[in-house]
Formats: structure tokens, sequence, C-alpha cells
């Protein structure tokens, strides 16, 4: 199989290496619910290198891939759509959570000029790169889970208050009635 990492280009390759890319992409694009696309255009090696470690950071997996190779493989997916915007060189963000690529990529371009947002897709929709701008200000799956126990766990939190008041009070009482015995005495 081809030397497929996050970052390789697949220029002279086989009909049989072909193949492997394609089903690999096929692969990650199954376990994916979005695509962001960008084209990555003289970007540096340092620069490559930070938008990989965020990426891999965050869940995304990112690939750099011929265009015809990525275009059969989202064929006859809910992907498929974006295949027209599959032009130029382009760096490929999958991920399972529909936020994060597009966070992590949108937030890279804000930093680097070089690397320009193209568009992006879901089930079944294509996305301009407004549409991506405004998902990746949504909150992730994790912060919205983080807030989902937040809040179930508040009312928790509240009762055990609650209930721990009863017995403080009454240890407050206790050494009232004493601090007053002992004034008095």
């Amino acid at each position: 199989m081809p030397d497929t990492s996050e970052w390789s280009q697949t220029v002279g390759l086989n009909r049989q290496d072909k193949a492997a890319v394609i089903k690999e992409v096929q692969e990650i694009v199954s376990k994916s619910s979005v695509i962001v696309i960008a084209e990555y255009r003289g970007l540096s090696v340092q620069a490559v290198t930070k938008l990989r470690a965020d990426a891999r950071k965050n869940g995304v997996t990112l690939r750099v891939v011929k265009n015809t190779l990525v275009r059969r493989a989202v064929e006859g997916t809910e992907f498929a759509g974006l295949a027209d915007q599959f032009a130029g060189p382009l760096v490929y963000g999958f991920s399972a959570d529909p936020v994060a690529a597009a966070k992590v990529i949108v937030n890279f371009a804000k930093d680097n000029e070089k690397l320009v947002l193209k568009g992006g897709a879901m089930a079944n929709y294509v996305m301009d790169v407004e549409a991506v701008k405004n998902l990746a200000s949504m909150p992730s799956r994790d912060e919205l889970l983080a807030k989902l126990m937040a809040t179930m766990n508040e009312p928790i939190a509240k009762f055990v208050r609650t209930i721990n008041e009863v017995p403080a009070r009454f240890v407050r009482t206790v050494a009232a009635v004493r601090d007053a015995k002992e004034a008095a005495a």
C-alpha cells in the first residue's frame, strides 16, 4: 500500500495504489459527518506541521490526495455534491464531530492567509465558505456534552447543599447556645 500519511500527495501512483487510496478515503468518509476543503498553496512546512498538530489534537483527519481520487471516493455518498468543488491543491479535513474540522481549518486560516477555505459538506448539504465559518463558530460536541452534564448535575448539587445545611445549622445553633452559657457563667 502506498504511503498515505496525513500529508501525502498521490502523484505517480499505479492503478492498484490508486485503488488503495480510494478505499482508504472511502473508509475515512464513511466515519465522517463533515468534510471541509481548503486550498493550501504556499504554506510553509512549519504552518503545515502546526495545522496537522491542531487537527490531530481535535480528532480531525487531514489528507492531501489527488482530487480525482477523492471524487471517486465520495461517489454515491452523502458528500457527492461537494465533488464539483474539487479543483486546485486542496487539503481535505474529515471528522466525526461536525464542528471539529470546520473549527480547525477556519481558526488556522484566520492566522495564515495562505490557507484559503473553499467550502465543505455535511450529509447531503454542500456548504459555502460562510456556512463553514458559521459551523466553526458553534460549540463542539464535547462542549455541548460538558454543558449538558453541568446542567444535569446542578439539581443534585443543590439538593446535597440543602441536605448539608440542616446539620450545619444545628451545629451553629449548639455552638451559639454553648457560647451564651459560657458568657452567662
